[in-house]
């Protein structure tokens, strides 16, 4: 019988600790950085580059320490520092100058999510390396063979501590709990594998002379039994960390509760009687509390809204809402007289807890017998639903995330085009400012406009510093007549506490109106519109019924900028542009510099890539071969990480067009990943016999090419899928198989690298950290600007790219080994 090596317990719980690790920080981080999911890439690249340098560290000085002290020292600050790291997250805003509630810039993300994870990573990274080493001293070989055993046992580690999250700890532990749990898990298996004794060749490691005694196990002990103390009190430290955290995010409100749900924590805060609902970071909506009378100012939104979309139908009896229930729009919407209201809201946690906070009429409005309240996804009520209406409304948060993005996009709009009758309205909005003279914010509401106009031939924006949108594709439907709103008001006999028909020629003041539909019209249709003011127009604008006419006379519309897709979310670019100039008071160019980005940049940089090798083969005399061969290998070890991270951000960000959301997810999800590099590793270290032949791995980037390519082709058609379980399925499958082609490259990556470096572990740090530094530049590439401004598609083709140029540069050295 096979014996099991002492160490594996070790590397696994190494995997485990890895995946609950990163996905408690992600979640943490997520909650700081409003949900944002350019965040996502500048995390990933984070701890992937801290835990590439661990192991640069450790490939460094592998050969002079003593790998049982080592293994204990790191566990003992994994100990001591993951649960402090949940503390430091939790405190983070107050280290930032942002105005409360403002969101922070992609420069203050990126220094955040650095220095966090920077202790934890590194400790991590070295870990690998220690444990590879002992594996490696216990077979008593000198190749990377052992390397490629603890990757693969750090693989299954990875995906075991993904599921065990996902399903179980996230609905058991808050994060300091998690976080604990999981390190003294470490603690506790390497502990055990350096009491093992020898096996039966009489290989001692050095874990088993006399310093495993000394004061490393007795620190690492002390360590463990504090970490144990403290457990009772983690609960308080949880809410009290929570306190923390709001203090620095809106001192001005009182944290009333926080509840934890599948889609982000939902916070509550008291301001007098007015309370707010966020989740993950976001404000849902605010609303006056029981004691409040009539309409609240936050709730006077919700008011105007819902009288504005209601009288664009002359007779509106079947109406579909989305989200806005609970600020107030439902309450009003059933004030006319409606024969039934489909009232979708996400999360069930959010409606429970804010209506032991709203007022009566809230709950009522819930119970009449016209309302079926819904909870779930609303682009897959929608997409799923048979049913049809006469209006639908849309009243989610601004689109200041690829989530909420999702109810902006041509997709959307489609989908909601055909859940209306013939003579349908849909009303969406969006913050605004009176003269749309900023790029941020003529950008992005003029998307909203050009992207509405690619489904419907009839669109009416209205407003000032909230802008209505109405839109339908039967003629003379909606009206910007205030006359006849008034009338339609007025017939119906509706009594509004907070509303006055008069709001009708407010809202649809003649000039103003006018100049707002010229500049949202013609903004963005010049191919460097995108980066300068709207024209100022004449200074009597044309009527309403004129320039509808006169549009198709227009040039087209510069797609790229201003039609938002779900795999093309340039919308979510332009909000986010719009809202730090908005709460910052100045225009952040970092913007500026990200939608600027052309495809073709990628043609130079591969091309350079391909001269430096064949620079080092052709000018360098007889030691430039081996020169190129190392470059070559390494190049394919650096593509490798970045293509399989940009595919994995581009799965990630489609996931959450598709499915809906993916904090709740990503645990399973990078699970998918890591179960995939296992088996790819597994099936490389059983199969592949020499692995050290430059041609495998020159067929290895061919093959990653061709499949990055294909997801590219086959991603889009995702889109249709109605079924959450198969979206689920499908994702998982091409997450693990994106999985399977890192794990496959890892081995024989290693084995080549081996040749050059002489050293087993300098050997694997070495690969290791350059296939993390890859995976590093490939999550900041594709999560902060390819994925946002060229499209989902365009992160997978990125993909294709990067391997086919290391294919052609594993060519140059014209050699079969290393």
């Amino acid at each position: 019988m096979r014996r099991v090596p002492s160490h594996l317990p070790a590397v696994l719980t190494l995997g485990v600790v890895c995946q609950i690790g990163q996905v408690v920080l992600l979640r943490e981080l997520l909650m700081v950085f409003h949900g944002n999911e350019l965040s996502l890439g500048i995390i990933l690249a984070a701890w992937m580059v801290w835990v590439g340098i661990g192991s640069r560290i450790a490939g460094v000085i592998g050969e002079r320490a003593n790998e049982a002290a080592m293994l204990q020292l790191i566990c003992g600050g994994v100990l001591l520092l993951l649960p402090l790291t949940v503390f430091f997250i939790r405190i983070l805003r107050s280290f930032f100058p942002a105005p409360p509630g403002a969101y922070l810039s992609i420069i203050d993300m990126l220094i955040a999510a650095f220095a966090v994870t920077a202790p934890i990573g590194i400790l991590l990274g070295m870990q690998f390396v220690f444990l590879a080493r002992t594996w490696r001293l216990r077979d008593e070989s000198v190749d990377t063979t052992a390397a490629g055993k603890t990757y693969i046992a750090e693989a299954a580690g990875h995906a075991l501590g993904g599921v065990l999250f996902t399903l179980l700890l996230v609905h058991l532990l808050n994060s300091f709990q998690a976080a604990l749990g999981a390190a003294l898990l470490m603690a506790a298996t390497t502990l055990a594998a350096l009491r093992l004794r020898p096996d039966h060749r009489g290989l001692r490691l050095r874990a088993q002379g006399s310093r495993t005694a000394g004061w490393e196990r007795r620190l690492l002990w002390a360590v463990v039994i504090a970490a144990v103390l403290a457990a009772p009190f983690l609960e308080q430290m949880d809410q009290w960390a929570y306190q923390l955290q709001w203090n620095a995010f809106s001192p001005e409100h009182e944290l009333i509760s926080v509840h934890q749900s599948r889609h982000g924590a939902v916070t509550v805060a008291r301001r007098e009687d007015q309370y707010s609902f966020f989740q993950s970071g976001n404000l849902v909506f605010s609303a006056g509390g029981r004691n409040t009378a009539g309409a609240s100012f936050e709730e006077q939104e919700a008011v105007t809204a819902a009288h504005f979309a209601m009288v664009q139908h002359p007779d509106p009896k079947r109406v579909l809402l989305i989200g806005g229930g609970l600020r107030g729009t439902l309450r009003e919407i059933l004030r006319h007289p409606v024969d039934r209201v489909d009232y979708v809201e996400l999360d069930p946690v959010l409606t429970e807890t804010a209506l032991t906070y709203l007022g009566a009429e809230t709950a009522a409005a819930l119970d009449r017998g016209e309302v079926r309240l819904v909870h779930g996804d609303g682009r897959s009520f929608v997409k799923g639903s048979e049913q049809t209406y006469d209006i639908v409304i849309a009243d989610v948060p601004e689109p200041a995330t690829a989530a909420l993005n999702r109810y902006y996009t041509e997709e959307f709009f489609r989908e909601a085009a055909a859940r209306l009758n013939t003579e349908g309205v849909l009303a969406i909005g969006a913050a605004s400012t009176a003269d749309l003279r900023s790029p941020p914010v003529a950008n992005r509401n003029a998307t909203i406009y050009h992207t509405l106009r690619r489904v419907f031939p009839h669109v009416l924006p209205a407003g000032s510093r909230q802008l209505y949108y109405f839109a339908a594709t039967a003629p003379d439907l909606i009206s910007a007549s205030p006359a006849t709103l008034q009338m339609r008001y007025f017939e119906r006999g509706i009594e509004a506490p907070g509303f006055s028909p008069g709001q009708y020629q407010i809202l649809l003041e003649e000039h103003p109106l006018r100049r707002v539909n010229w500049t949202l019209r013609r903004h963005g249709r010049s191919e460097d519109a995108h980066l300068s003011s709207p024209d100022t127009g004449p200074m009597f604008p044309k009527s309403i019924a004129e320039q509808e006419q006169r549009e198709p006379e227009l040039p087209p519309v510069h797609e790229r900028f201003f039609i938002n897709s779900d795999f093309r979310p340039i919308g979510y670019v332009h909000t986010l542009a719009f809202w730090n100039q908005l709460t910052r008071g100045a225009h952040t160019p970092i913007f500026d510099h990200i939608i600027r980005v052309e495809p073709w940049w990628i043609a130079p940089i591969a091309a350079l890539c391909f001269l430096v090798a064949a620079g080092l083969r052709l000018l360098m005399g007889p030691a430039g071969k081996a020169a190129s061969t190392r470059f070559a290998v390494l190049f394919a070890v650096f593509t490798t990480g970045l293509s399989t991270m940009t595919l994995q951000v581009a799965l990630l960000f489609s996931f959450q067009n598709v499915y809906g959301f993916v904090y709740e997810m990503v645990g399973l999800i990078v699970a998918g990943f890591m179960a995939g590099l296992a088996v790819g590793a597994g099936w490389t270290h059983r199969f592949i016999r020499d692995k050290s032949d430059i041609r495998v791995l020159r067929a290895v980037q061919l093959v990653i090419a061709v499949c990055a390519a294909l997801i590219a082709l086959g991603l889009p058609r995702s889109a249709a899928l109605e079924s959450p379980q198969l979206v689920l399925a499908l994702f998982f499958a091409l997450t693990f198989a994106a999985g399977v082609l890192n794990g496959v490259d890892f081995p024989i990556a290693t084995a080549c690298a081996l040749a050059f470096h002489r050293q087993a572990e300098k050997a694997t740090g070495v690969v290791y950290g350059v296939e993390l530094f890859g995976a590093c530049t490939g999550a900041l590439v594709a999560g902060v600007v390819v994925a946002p401004v060229l499209g989902i598609v365009a992160c997978c083709l990125l993909a294709a790219i990067g391997n086919a140029t290391a294919f052609l540069i594993l060519l140059v050295p014209g050699r079969a080994y290393a």
